[in-house]
């Protein structure tokens, strides 16, 4: 990538000039005159710097690979503040992800969003480089910590294969203790306590070396098409990554754009088999009435904040593994509030349940393990645009093991048997690009 490189010591010339020595905001930014030689997440790959956050839109029009931290951000509020503050520095970008409990989390860190220093993006065939200073003591002291910074950047390299076995794996909860799980849940809803809760599973892998994360999000994106692909690495061995089919919200201005993704059934290689079951799903009444019970709730939620929402009709999401219903929602917002947005909208009662503090006290007392960023949100924050998607289909890298996630909604009518094999179906996603190394056999515990 040499045009990059010559970015950077453009960049390096630039901040060799003399700065203030005030607290304050500089961006500066490049255009590439071409396509770069490899991948975004190759570059961002080779970079030696942390954090480092990569994201693709699923329509895959929009692509960023961003490192290191200008500023970090305790929760969203703030960093809509500091957007708002800064409005003369229209392209700010906060990066990062929000956990499940968001505000309410005690022992884990409800938020990772940061400015970046540098930025590599793209969107359809145009990509540029943008790197931001902000210092609230001394730009003359951040400016040479940026230069060091930019001198540590490297060449892209190619992504290494995925050379990790699977030496045994780990359900929490396993298979009968999910099962009372799911007896519980029905005599809760039987018991009018709630209409609805998405119970979840966390399968560990016990891998035989550490695996690249930037490799194996590769690896999932070139097969899980119409998904968002994120990957937030916190140190060289850990990461959490995903590739996910579901918008929590895209904010363009004053307009939002939502949806209800809840109702699922496998997928077949077969296109006719395919279309058979998206049929079934269709007119299915226990998938129909968890995908409205999803619906109802976002439209109460937006009640105040947004007005004149418009559903569309149910369509269906076909992916690798599984087909779900997905419905449609836009509104015009009374006002760019992004984290309102985020308070109202998550967790949506597609990952949570309905009525939502009922179902997330349930989860809280009973699900076996803390879904941290699981069923939280990946994305970005900026004054013109905002998006997030739903962190499903995730998996948080630990070094030598591989945490794999996945959820199922219980309602009245539910059957243990069948989530079960609904998660089972979810995980594959990712489990499956191990699959070759994998040995189902040995079970931990």
């Amino acid at each position: 990538m040499k045009q990059i490189s010559a970015i950077i010591e453009q960049l390096d010339t630039t901040l060799a000039g003399e700065w203030p020595d005030t607290a304050g905001i500089r961006q500066f930014s490049y255009s590439l005159q071409k396509q770069p030689d490899t991948g975004l997440l190759e570059w961002l790959s080779a970079q030696p710097c942390y954090p480092k956050f990569y994201w693709q839109q699923r329509d895959g029009n929009e692509e960023a690979a961003v490192c290191g931290d200008a500023y970090a951000f305790g929760d969203t509020a703030q960093a809509q503040a500091f957007i708002r503050e800064h409005q003369d520095v229209p392209d700010l970008h906060i990066w990062g992800l929000n956990a499940f409990n968001g505000a309410d989390s005690s022992a884990f860190a409800a938020n990772a969003l940061f400015l970046p220093r540098v930025e590599l993006c793209r969107q359809g065939s145009r990509y540029w480089l943008r790197c931001t200073l902000f210092s609230a003591h001394s730009l003359r002291v951040e400016a040479r910590r940026t230069r060091l910074f930019l001198r540590s950047l490297v060449a892209s390299q190619a992504l290494p294969p995925i050379a990790s076995r699977v030496l045994q794996h780990q359900h929490l909860p396993a298979q009968p203790q999910w099962n009372q799980l799911i007896t519980r849940a029905l005599n809760c809803i039987e018991a009018q306590q709630f209409d609805k809760v998405v119970l979840a599973r966390k399968t560990t892998l016990t891998l035989s070396q550490p695996l690249n994360a930037c490799a194996f999000l590769a690896a999932s994106r070139a097969v899980n098409h119409h998904c968002y692909h994120f990957m937030l690495a916190f140190t060289p061995q850990q990461a959490f990554l995903g590739s996910s089919p579901e918008r929590l919200f895209l904010r363009n201005h004053d307009e939002l754009y939502t949806e209800a993704l809840a109702g699922t059934v496998a997928n077949d290689p077969d296109d006719f088999k395919a279309q058979e079951l998206g049929d079934w799903l269709l007119n299915d009444g226990k998938n129909q009435r968890e995908n409205l019970l999803v619906v109802d709730d976002i439209c109460q939620r937006l009640q105040g904040g947004a007005q004149t929402l418009d559903i569309m009709p149910a369509e269906i999401l076909r992916l690798r593994k599984v087909q779900h219903l997905r419905r449609s929602i836009h509104g015009e917002l009374t006002e760019s509030d992004d984290a309102g947005c985020l308070q109202r909208l998550q967790p949506t009662a597609a990952v949570a349940g309905l009525p939502r503090q009922a179902a997330r006290e349930f989860i809280a007392e009973f699900e076996p393990f803390d879904r941290e960023w699981y069923a939280g949100s990946a994305g970005y924050i900026s004054a013109e645009q905002t998006e997030f998607t739903v962190a499903l289909r995730s998996a948080a890298v630990k070094g030598h093991h591989l945490e794999l996630y996945a959820g199922a909604g219980i309602v009245a009518g539910s059957d243990a048997a069948q989530e079960w094999q609904e998660i089972e179906n979810k995980a594959a996603g990712l489990r499956t690009l191990l699959e070759e190394h994998y040995t189902p056999a040995v079970q931990a515990g």
